[in-house]
């Protein structure tokens, strides 16, 4: 095989599942010229196995063990410590890459020259016995569509509402010490919105790059939100980007993100809130309202009605 262009760093806990969809979809990819770091973090299922069956079979993948689990954000850190390749991406290994995902990703930077690309995505869930896919949802579709290339957070504010960290593609030299947060979950928010803020230029896709899957057990972080801890991490991670978006003057971004926190987070939150039977998750909820409220831009954010509750699908 030539030499790679790609890392891709791939974090998984428990996952036994659905690894193998994982590490299928990065070796069915039109563009062969990658490696991937296979961190296994701390699972206590057979995901350690899976992985390792991988690299057995193609020495394109490596494996990293954690004996405890250290989470999402250490798990990365520690891959982003062991790319020596011109690019860098992310997959959750309970996720899955578009065939065409790399090819597509390094020719756009190729073209632009930009730090960064980011596509869109869509979730998957289980339906008649299969994860299927959905459609690309309206946030999304504004955020990466129309094909942008070169363009800075004020020329696209709502590229800000791209923060996950799996829907990127970036040169290795544009994170040098750049790190994700550890030990709290959503850590990829506030690194997304460094990203967009300290990039020369970015580039915006609309081709669905991956495939996100929405475990039907509700074992994922993103599905466990009514915990008071996940909350907690949930809250300061919306607004922790929101303040690197201030620092950076990117008031029409924050803007946005006021907007489409309004129609698609707090909604839900607001009704877990209602029936929650601990009474520091409505503080929390509350006390998160207020500090939305007291923003400048809040003033004059117009939320679509139409994104609430758009994350059914």
């Amino acid at each position: 095989m030539p030499d790679p262009l790609v890392t891709l760093i791939v974090p998984g806990r428990d996952i036994a599942a659905f690894a193998l969809a994982a590490i299928a979809s990065l070796r069915g990819q039109s563009e062969q010229r990658w490696r991937a770091l296979l961190i296994d973090d701390g699972s206590i299922d057979g995901t350690g196995a899976v992985f390792a069956a991988a690299a057995d079979a193609d020495d394109r993948f490596e494996v990293l063990h954690h004996h405890e689990a250290r989470g999402l954000g250490a798990a990365r850190n520690v891959g982003l410590a062991h790319v020596d390749t011109p690019f860098v991406g992310f997959l959750d290994a309970d996720d899955e890459l578009t065939p065409h995902a790399l090819a597509t990703w390094l020719r756009t930077l190729d073209e632009s020259g930009s730090d960064f690309v980011a596509a869109a995505y869509v979730r998957t869930r289980l339906i008649d016995g299969a994860y299927r896919a959905g459609r690309v949802q309206p946030w999304v579709s504004d955020a990466t569509g129309p094909r942008r290339l070169g363009v800075t957070l004020a020329e696209h504010p709502a590229a800000s509402a791209n923060i996950v960290a799996w829907s990127k593609l970036s040169r290795t030299e544009f994170w040098g010490e750049r790190r994700f947060p550890e030990n709290v979950a959503y850590e990829d928010q506030v690194v997304a919105q460094r990203m967009y803020t300290e990039a020369r230029s970015f580039d915006v896709i609309p081709q669905v790059a991956v495939h996100w899957r929405v475990r039907a057990d509700g074992t994922s972080i993103t599905q466990g939100k009514a915990q008071l801890p996940v909350l907690h991490d949930y809250l300061a991670a919306l607004l922790g980007g929101i303040d690197v978006l201030t620092a950076a003057g990117a008031s029409e971004a924050v803007r946005a993100r006021i907007e489409l926190i309004l129609a698609m987070d707090l909604p839900p939150l607001q009704r877990i809130a209602a029936q929650h039977p601990d009474p520091a998750y409505r503080a929390a909820v509350a006390s998160f309202e207020d500090a939305l409220a007291a923003l400048p831009e809040f003033a004059t954010a117009r939320p679509d009605p139409t994104l609430v509750d758009a994350l059914s699908w």
